[in-house]
């Protein structure tokens, strides 16, 4: 399962109609091999749906992700930060036993 913080799903909704995506967008997540650490996130507004995607909602918000990234991912909070050390959204990701300084990739 992958959760989303109530700042997440703000920032997100409001993405959403500020890009002007249609009814049945959802956020798409997933990994993908690069970065200093290995494995990179990744993360899109798409609306079509792809054979082994697993879907879960939360606050409102439809969260996809395949198989082979869930594994990367179970257990994640997508969050918000509008902070002083950098803007927008990141993984909380329990699975990560190393990340890179800017917190763009990690390791399993």
């Amino acid at each position: 399962m992958i959760t989303i913080s109530e700042k997440a799903s703000e920032y997100i909704k409001d993405q959403m109609v500020r890009e002007n995506h249609v009814p049945g967008t959802f956020v798409r997540v997933g990994v993908k091999g690069g970065g200093c650490s290995g494995l990179e996130y990744v993360l899109k507004f798409e609306q079509d749906e792809q054979a082994g995607d697993q879907v879960f909602e939360d606050k409102g918000v439809k969260i996809v992700v395949q198989m082979k990234s869930l594994l990367y991912l179970y257990g994640t909070e997508l969050d918000y930060s509008d902070g002083l050390n950098g803007k927008g959204l990141y993984f909380n990701n329990p699975n990560a036993t190393r990340t890179c300084s800017c917190g763009e990739s990690f390791a399993v």
